[in-house]
């Protein structure tokens, strides 16, 4: 009966809870904007969090994703063109330099070779791809949360999140335009520019539905594709699947989808290769530095195993 009662949580503790959620929904509205989702993200977290002890440790285990998901909309408080100049016709140079692809009587990039040579069964894989990028990560911290392999997730959850920052942190480095906007808007930077569907759109109309439409016409900054993060997200899911020694049949579907999602970043003209390259090794860096190097230091350590404990 005792641990029954400790599992309740006080007043006081709930109260808090709802208190630091309607702070973070008030500051999100004054400083950087609020929508739908965000009241349904921090609508759930709280659910998750007052209803059961279960869901408690769920909600808790959730908190690296949901920081990935809230680092990079605050990003819009201090956006990287403003930190450094944007990359756009030297990055599109090395790349036709790197990987150029010779085409009437010129070399073009790997991109604008995938604007004029493309079919509809190309563009639905593409698409498909393309909605694991996110999904799949979160779906696979879930299975290993639910499985019970608590600690392989707080390595897991924690590595994604550090592997964004590492990237964010690219990203406010060396600004860098998408291959997208080189072809249709050239070199010279314009900072009203909307977000592009670019070749994904193929995708929306192939089925019908607006699909990859209503994800980048909101796009608040568009000079962030380098490194590519699309190529990381998946990487670090395939390696977390060996590492956890999950079957080898969803090693190898997961293997398909990242290096799809690489093929994918070319083929839609979001990311250059050098982008994709870039992203890859964020997330082998991201994964190194975690593991080898701050698991190493005993504060961090026991930080994480901490948290460990919390969601177990």
């Amino acid at each position: 009966m005792q641990q029954k009662s400790n599992s309740r949580l006080s007043t006081c503790h709930a109260a808090a809870i709802l208190t630091a959620c309607a702070a973070f929904l008030v500051f999100q509205y004054l400083v950087v904007g609020l929508t739908p989702a965000h009241i349904l993200i921090v609508a759930l977290f709280a659910a998750l969090y007052l209803a059961h002890p279960f869901t408690r440790k769920l909600a808790i285990a959730m908190l690296p994703f949901i920081a990935f998901a809230v680092s990079y909309d605050w990003m819009r408080l201090w956006p990287n063109y403003k930190v450094n100049p944007i990359d756009i016709q030297p990055l599109y140079e090395a790349e036709r330099n790197l990987f150029g692809i010779a085409a009437n009587g010129e070399v073009i990039t790997p991109n604008e070779f995938f604007m004029e040579h493309h079919h509809p069964v190309a563009d639905a894989l593409a698409g498909f791809f393309y909605l694991c990028w996110v999904p799949l990560p979160v779906a696979f911290g879930l299975w290993l949360f639910f499985r019970g392999e608590r600690r392989m997730y707080a390595h897991f959850s924690l590595v994604f999140l550090l592997v964004n920052w590492i990237g964010f942190c690219g990203y406010y480095i060396h600004p860098a335009a998408p291959p997208w906007y080189a072809i249709n808007f050239g070199f010279e930077p314009d900072f009203s520019t909307p977000g592009n569907v670019a070749g994904l759109g193929r995708f929306d109309e192939l089925i019908g539905i607006p699909v990859f439409n209503s994800i980048y016409v909101g796009n608040s900054n568009i000079f962030a594709a380098l490194p590519s993060l699309h190529a990381a997200y998946m990487l670090i899911t395939t390696i977390y699947a060996v590492m956890s020694r999950q079957r080898w049949s969803v090693i190898i579907v997961f293997a398909i989808i990242t290096m799809g999602i690489w093929w994918t970043a070319v083929y839609s003209c979001h990311h250059y290769i050098i982008d994709v390259l870039l992203g890859i090794a964020t997330a082998l860096v991201g994964i190194a530095l975690f593991e080898q190097v701050l698991m190493r230091i005993p504060p961090f350590r026991r930080f994480v195993e901490r948290f460990t404990s919390v969601i177990s």
